[in-house]
């Protein structure tokens, strides 16, 4: 199954491609994206990081790296990757969501949008068994989007970096949804008058 072509109401998510790498560097330029993430990227490091970006989806059947586009215009991108760390096992049938998206796009509940489309996707289209996503502690717009889209915390746990961020020291969180909870969940807005 190759990486299908996804849509929101405000949103196209395409699988990424050679096309988005401007975007990509706009994105990860920006010390503002990045102030969770690490230190702003050159156009070297973006190049590096995009060609493993478009190798995440020859990893799983269906996984991989969306650029997201509003109105023709690339807003950011989203990620459903096959876990990577031996803590976040096991890794059959369970994906890490991610997403990241232009300052000026920020705050309209487009990360929102998108992360939930690939929810769906990964529950309804996939047949993931479970979803998760993580961030710095201290990243709440981050963790709110996490929660927003039905994801809940299940545990702080920490990292070793060569030149941790602030905030390292208070740890890195994780949330998560099963598939079961997402259709009890849809099963239950479903019977909502």
């Amino acid at each position: 199954m190759s990486q299908a072509t996804l849509r929101t109401s405000r949103i196209h998510l395409v699988p990424l491609s050679d096309e988005h790498l401007d975007d990509e560097v706009e994105l990860d330029a920006d010390p503002e994206v990045m102030r969770y993430l690490g230190p702003a990227r050159t156009r070297a490091e973006v190049q590096a990081l995009h060609r493993r970006r478009l190798a995440a989806a020859q990893q799983v059947p269906g996984l991989g790296f969306w650029a997201g586009l509003v109105d023709g215009a690339f807003v950011g991108w989203w990620i459903l990757e096959p876990p990577e760390r031996a803590d976040q096992s096991p890794v059959e049938g369970q994906a890490e969501l991610g997403y990241r998206l232009l300052r000026r796009y920020w705050r309209r509940g487009l990360a929102s949008e998108g992360a939930r489309e690939l929810v769906r996707h990964g529950f309804e289209d996939l047949g993931l068994t479970r979803i998760f996503a993580e961030t710095m502690t201290v990243n709440t717009p981050s963790r709110a989007t996490m929660a927003s889209v039905g994801l809940r915390y299940v545990r702080t746990f920490h990292l070793d970096f060569d030149d941790p961020l602030p905030g390292t020291e208070l740890g890195e969180v994780e949330y998560a949804l099963t598939r079961q909870e997402w259709l009890a969940h849809r099963a239950e807005a479903a019977d909502r008058p």
